[in-house]
C-alpha cells in the first residue's frame, strides 16, 4: 500500500521542478501575450493615431499659410481696330504673365468651437488609452484563464495517472490470487477491462491538452507548435471582500470609464454645434508679385508687388432650421450617456455581486473538497488492504478507487473554479493582477 501512495507522490510532484527550462509561468504567458497579441498591437497603433490627431492644427487653431506660383504665355496672331479707325496688325505676338506669393488665412474666432474641438481630440486619445487597457485587460484574462485550464487539465491527468497505477497493481494483485487459486479468470479480466478504460481516457485528456496549449500559444501570437509545462501548484486569494470591489468597480471599470467619456465628449459636441450660431471671424493676408509681357497693347511691360490683407465675417441667418435641429439632437446626446452611465453602474454592480457569490461558493467548495479528498484516501487504503486478503471483491475496491479518483478531480475542479471567479472579479473592477 505505501508502495502505491508513493507511486501517487511522485505523480504529483510538478513537472517543473524537474525540466525547468520548458515551465511557461502565468507571469511569462502574460508578458509574452503583452508583446505578441495581435489585439493589443492593433490597439496600440489606435492609441498612436490618436495622439497624432489631437493637435492645434486639427482644430482649426492655427493659421494656413499657402505659396502660389502660376505662369501663362501666349504666342497669337493679333488685329485690332482702334476707336480711331487705325488697324494695328502683328503676327505671332506674344503675351506671357507671371504671378507668385505667400498668402495666409487665420480663423481667429469660430465662436470657441475650434476649442471644444481640441478638447475633444483630446478626449479621443484619451478614449485610446482605456481601449488599450480595455484590450490588456481582456487579453490578460484570457491568458491567464487558458494558463489556469491547461493546469486543471494536466491535473486531471495525473490523476487519471494515479488511476492507472492502482489499476496496474491491483492487475498484478488479481493475477496472483488466480494463480494460486483464489480469484477467478473473470475478475482478472475485469481488472484489465479498467485498466484499459483508464488509459482511453489518458489519450483523450493528452488530445485536449495538445488543443488547449495550441489555443495559448494563439493568445500569445507564438510559433503554435511550441511545447511547455504549466506550474501545476497555484493559490487563490480568499480575502477578496465585496465593499472594496464595488468602490474599485467605481473608480477603475473600464467600461465605466469609458461610458463616462463618452458623455463628456457628447457635451463637447453640444458646445461645438452650439459655436455655429456665432460669426466667424477671418483674417487674411498675402504678399504677392505679378510679371506680365505684351507685344500688342497700351503696356508693353508691367510689374506689381505688395502686401494685401484684409478680414472677412460671417454668419448663419437662416439654413432650414437645422441648426436648431443639431442642438437638439446634441442635448438629447448628453442626455443618453448620462442614462447609460446610470445603467452601466447598476449593471456592473450586479454583475459584481453575482460574481463574488459565485467567488465564495467556489472557495467553500474547494476547502470541502480538500477535506472530501483526505477521506477518500483513507477509504481507499483500507480498501487496499481488505482486497489484498480478500475480505472484499473487485468490485467493492473498483469502487473505492473510483470514489478517489473522483474526489481528486473535483478537488482540482474546485480549485480552478475558485482561481476563475478571483480572476473574474479582478477583471470586472479593472485590476487584473496576477
Amino acid at each position: 500500500m505505501n508502495k502505491i501512495f508513493y507511486l501517487l507522490a511522485l505523480l504529483f510532484i510538478p513537472v517543473g521542478s524537474a525540466f525547468s527550462q520548458n515551465v511557461l509561468t502565468a507571469h511569462d504567458a502574460v508578458a509574452i501575450a503583452m508583446e505578441n497579441n495581435f489585439d493589443v498591437l492593433l490597439t496600440k497603433k489606435d492609441v498612436i493615431i490618436a495622439k497624432e490627431n489631437a493637435t492645434y492644427g486639427n482644430a482649426g487653431i492655427l493659421p494656413n499659410i499657402t505659396a502660389n506660383f502660376s505662369q501663362s504665355n501666349s504666342n497669337q496672331n493679333s488685329k485690332q481696330t482702334q476707336s480711331t479707325g487705325e488697324v494695328r496688325e502683328l503676327e505671332n505676338a506674344k503675351n506671357n504673365s507671371m504671378n507668385y506669393g505667400v498668402s495666409l488665412g487665420w480663423t481667429i474666432f469660430d465662436g470657441f468651437g475650434m476649442f471644444a474641438r481640441y478638447e475633444k481630440l483630446n478626449q479621443l486619445k484619451a478614449r485610446g488609452d482605456l481601449e488599450l487597457k480595455s484590450i490588456i485587460l481582456t487579453t490578460v484574462g484570457d491568458v491567464l484563464n487558458m494558463y489556469y485550464t491547461i493546469v486543471l487539465e494536466e491535473n486531471l491527468l495525473h490523476t487519471i495517472d494515479s488511476s492507472i497505477v492502482i489499476s496496474t497493481d491491483r492487475l498484478k494483485t488479481a493475477e496472483n490470487r488466480f494463480q494460486i487459486g483464489k480469484a477467478s479468470k473473470l475478475e482478472v479480466l475485469n481488472v484489465q477491462v479498467n485498466l484499459n478504460a483508464d488509459q482511453s481516457l489518458r489519450l483523450k485528456k493528452l488530445e485536449t491538452i495538445a488543443n488547449l496549449k495550441t489555443e495559448l500559444n494563439r493568445l500569445m501570437a507564438r510559433d503554435l507548435t511550441i511545447d511547455f509545462e504549466v506550474q501545476y501548484e497555484f493559490q487563490f486569494n480568499e480575502n477578496l471582500e465585496i465593499n472594496a470591489l464595488l468602490e474599485q468597480a467605481t473608480n477603475q471599470n473600464i467600461e465605466l470609464q469609458l461610458i463616462k467619456l463618452d458623455k463628456r465628449l457628447a457635451e463637447l459636441e453640444q458646445k461645438d454645434v452650439r459655436s455655429k450660431r456665432l460669426p466667424v471671424v477671418r483674417l487674411n493676408s498675402g504678399y504677392n508679385f505679378s510679371s506680365s509681357e505684351s507685344s500688342l497693347g497700351f503696356v508693353s511691360q508691367s510689374n506689381a508687388r505688395g502686401l494685401t490683407y484684409g478680414v472677412t465675417a460671417s454668419m448663419n441667418i437662416f439654413d432650414g432650421f437645422n441648426q436648431r435641429r443639431s442642438e437638439r439632437v446634441a442635448k438629447q446626446m448628453v442626455e443618453k450617456a448620462s442614462i447609460q452611465i446610470e445603467r452601466s453602474k447598476e449593471l456592473i454592480n450586479a454583475t459584481i455581486l453575482k460574481a463574488y457569490q459565485s467567488y465564495v461558493t467556489n472557495i467553500s467548495l474547494a476547502k470541502l473538497e480538500e477535506r472530501n479528498e483526505k477521506i477518500a484516501k483513507q477509504n481507499l487504503n483500507i480498501t487496499l488492504d481488505k482486497y489484498k486478503i480478500g475480505t472484499i471483491s473487485a468490485v467493492e475496491f473498483r469502487d473505492a478507487q473510483e470514489n478517489y479518483v473522483n474526489a481528486m478531480s473535483r478537488l482540482k475542479e474546485a480549485s480552478y473554479q475558485a482561481k476563475l471567479s478571483e480572476i473574474g472579479l479582478k477583471e470586472l473592477v479593472g485590476n487584473l493582477d496576477l
